[in-house]
């Protein structure tokens, strides 16, 4: 039986991808709300929620999605540290999938920065480097933030290592920072590199996004699979089977 989801964000860039996807991943588009609907009145019709609107919208979503015991999809960025913690207390009953990317070439990029991470060690210098569009309002990028997340459980750092930008005379760089570097500009679907340097070599990871379609195709395959899972957050790792 098709899964039947409920688009929240419906008329954004990314919800307008979702629902041209929809079709041709098997999942039906049974309701699909945006600003100023009210997805109470439709959430009984589905069977998974997919959020793809604004960060403070998510938190009292996520809570509807818990009381009617309907599994999520979470591909908002941006929340604050307040509505992060306000979601996961929200979906402790219910199944979700939490991701800053639905790409599968990025999810792949995760797991080949968490390998080059571990296998290169302390001794390469980290920088991450992200673009996107002028019109993109959140930095550094969802995605760019998971591979932060990586990088710092491989190294073992606090989040005042990450350094954002640099100017002025800011001194040499230390051993234990991680640079962040977000472009905006042009219509820049997302590109995203992971530079590890050392003396006398450099290796470079780069995923480069051309279309948006991608992006829904991952999220309505994260939809399909999380359907009838057990309560708990899960990455893109687990929908892919990356995760270690």
């Amino acid at each position: 039986m098709s899964i039947r989801i409920l688009l929240n964000g419906a008329k954004g860039r990314m919800g307008q991808a979702i629902a041209h996807a929809a079709p041709g991943a098997g999942v039906t588009l049974a309701a699909a709300t945006d600003v100023g609907d009210n997805p109470a009145s439709v959430i009984e019709k589905v069977d998974v929620v997919v959020d793809f609107s604004f960060h403070a919208v998510t938190p009292a979503l996520a809570e509807l999605a818990a009381r009617h015991r309907k599994a999520l999809v979470i591909g908002t960025t941006g929340h604050t540290d307040a509505e992060k913690a306000r979601i996961r207390e929200a979906v402790k009953g219910i199944p979700v999938v939490w991701a800053g990317n639905y790409s599968i070439g990025v999810n792949v990029l995760n797991a080949l920065v968490r390998r080059a991470a571990r296998s290169l060690g302390q001794g390469w210098d980290i920088e991450v480097i992200e673009m996107h569009h002028r019109l993109k309002k959140d930095a550094p990028s969802g995605t760019a933030e998971k591979l932060l997340e990586i990088l710092r459980e491989e190294r073992r750092l606090a989040a005042d290592r990450l350094r954002h930008g640099r100017a002025g005379l800011v001194g040499e760089r230390t051993a234990d920072e991680i640079g962040v570097h977000a472009l905006r500009g042009g219509d820049v679907v997302g590109d995203h590199t992971v530079l590890f340097a050392c003396d006398g070599e450099r290796v470079e990871l780069t995923h480069k996004a051309s279309s948006r379609t991608i992006f829904a195709q991952g999220a309505l395959r994260a939809a399909a699979w999380v359907a009838g899972k057990p309560a708990k957050i899960y990455g893109m790792e687990e929908v892919l089977g990356l995760a270690e």
